[in-house]
């Protein structure tokens, strides 16, 4: 099953700045080849379900082993049955009824 995520995993006890964790994570999904889009307060990735939550999974282990003591991640889930679409389709459907 195909779904469209938006993933925010915030970093607790490693100070003010979490862009070093949140790069790890981009990292993480560059590496599964997951389609996914950064924006100011989290990330979107689309892909099979499996495959992105073993990705979720890895940006875990990988902001735990830069030190990160806790983690909280806000997981947002889509799925659709009746046909497949993607992150530029969900955006440019509401673009398009702004003109």
């Amino acid at each position: 099953m195909n779904v469209i995520v938006d993933l925010c995993v915030v970093p607790m006890g490693v100070g003010v700045s979490v862009s070093k964790y949140v790069a790890e994570c981009q990292k993480v999904l560059q590496e599964a080849g997951l389609e996914h889009q950064l924006h100011a307060y989290g990330t979107n990735i689309a892909g099979d379900w499996d495959e992105v939550f073993a990705a979720i999974k890895r940006c875990h282990e990988r902001v735990h082993a830069l030190g990160a003591p806790r983690i909280t991640t806000t997981i947002k889930v889509g799925t659709r049955t009746d046909r497949e679409q993607s992150m530029q389709e969900k955006i440019d459907s509401v673009t398009d009824k702004k003109s």
